[in-house]
């Protein structure tokens, strides 16, 4: 095949002649898939080290079990995604323990109003939001958001990399972003109280909105002008008594 037929080849072409040792077709296949790979292990992992390593780690195996993909049972898209899957679980344990893999859920009530939490993703910081929420997914969830959501895999193929019932995606799935839905919440109204107590140090209104004190502040500040007025003149009168009159009465007026 000429360099222009192998770049308009199907996936499942490329394999076959990378399975009978053509080096070329895994040339091409690396170029078009190897972004695919690395961000379906960045998103899981969180470390372009990480997902460097995997990506690298993924196209080696192909080179020895080219011969071992089936074609019409998954995609290529979703057996490279299976192969990431093995070494990215292979890393996380080496590096965080066997446990933090399965992490304990928690039983959240979410209000059902936004039932994709990617809906709403109109800036950096809601993506940067995104990415720390999937991160601290138990990683059975993490797995399915990131095929499904992130890298738009049909459940089909996305059972057929993570190697279980096409159901079962579904069910973690659904589980998965109501989880996410729950933490995009949460870390939305952390920013919120955040960005409240800073508008609050700055115009030194506190973060109910109440600016009691400094109405106090000024309300005692102005009493003693208030008092004053009386004093004032009680002074101008006993300086006029003082004139002409008795000790007893200056006297009286200090009083």
């Amino acid at each position: 095949m000429t360099d222009a037929e192998l770049e308009a080849a199907p996936d499942e072409t490329l394999v076959a002649r990378i399975a009978a040792g053509e080096r070329v077709s895994l040339s091409v296949l690396f170029r078009r898939r190897q972004q695919n790979v690395y961000r379906f292990a960045l998103h899981l992992t969180g470390s372009p080290a990480i997902a460097d390593d995997v990506t690298q780690d993924v196209f080696i195996t192909v080179i020895r079990d080219a011969g071992r993909f089936e074609a019409g049972r998954a995609t290529v898209g979703a057996w490279l995604c299976g192969i990431a899957r093995n070494f990215v679980r292979r890393r996380l344990s080496l590096e965080r323990g066997t446990a933090s893999l399965e992490e304990a859920e928690t039983e959240i009530v979410v209000p059902a109003a936004n039932a994709d939490p990617l809906a709403d993703l109109t800036s950096a910081e809601a993506v940067e939001a995104l990415r720390r929420a999937v991160l601290s997914l138990p990683l059975r969830y993490r797995e399915v958001i990131v095929l499904c959501d992130l890298q738009e895999m049909s459940y089909i193929d996305a059972a057929a990399a993570l190697h279980c019932p096409v159901g079962t995606v579904r069910s973690r799935l659904n589980r998965g972003r109501t989880l996410l839905t729950s933490k995009m919440l949460d870390a939305q109204k952390q920013r919120e109280t955040a960005a409240s107590l800073a508008r609050g140090a700055t115009t030194g209104i506190p973060a109910n909105g109440k600016a009691g004190g400094s109405t106090e502040r000024a309300s005692a500040a102005s009493e003693p002008r208030e008092r004053s007025a009386p004093a004032q003149r009680r002074a101008r009168e006993c300086a006029g008594e003082s004139e002409g009159r008795s000790p007893s009465a200056k006297s009286r007026c200090l009083a």
